[in-house]
């Protein structure tokens, strides 16, 4: 049997450190955060998007709207998929017309899934902008996708996978890449 080799990319302190930096990049690059609102992609996503709500309104005192989107209905692989996974509801209790939409992923490696994202996005409404945030970016793209805001990039052989572990769903914080 092969053994996997585990390598830590990220601590709790870095993640934090990430989503920080990315915050004040929003900021700095949307002058105004009257028309902005945080989408998160589920799972891992929405927690990295709520975590910065929160920094942002420690910081700036600012609310940003914040909606969470499931994809799995729009994913290229949906037959693989449904008949053992399950269907969560996409949640965006605000209106997404005009606005400057900041779609939040975990780890963006084939852009197969911001893909599903934009799709599910515009049957949604017609923003005013969609940009992307990811914690990291392992390289490896599919389809012609980059992301506006990235924590951390790695190149990584296909064979290698990031996981990306968060307190929300994991009970603890870090990433690390497996071959």
């Amino acid at each position: 049997m092969k053994q996997s080799k585990r390598g830590r990319i990220l601590t709790a302190q870095d993640i934090k450190k990430h989503l920080q930096r990315i915050g004040r990049e929003i900021l700095k690059q949307n002058k105004s955060s009257d028309s902005l609102a945080f989408i998160g992609i589920r799972t891992r996503g929405l927690f990295l998007a709520k975590r910065l709500c929160e920094i942002i309104k420690k910081s700036e005192g600012k609310d940003i709207p914040l909606g969470e989107m499931d994809i799995t209905l729009y994913r290229d692989d949906l037959n693989a998929l449904l008949p053992h996974g399950k269907v969560d509801h996409t949640r965006v209790p605000f209106d997404i017309n005009n606005k400057t939409i900041i779609l939040f992923d975990d780890v963006l490696h084939t852009g197969r899934t911001v893909r599903a994202a934009v799709d599910h996005l515009i049957d949604l409404g017609r923003p005013k902008a969609i940009h992307l945030a990811v914690l990291i970016d392992r390289g490896g793209r599919e389809f012609p996708i980059a992301a506006n805001f990235v924590g951390k990039k790695i190149n990584l052989p296909t064979q290698g996978e990031v996981r990306l572990k968060l307190k929300e769903v994991d009970g603890k914080d870090e990433a690390v890449v497996i071959k």
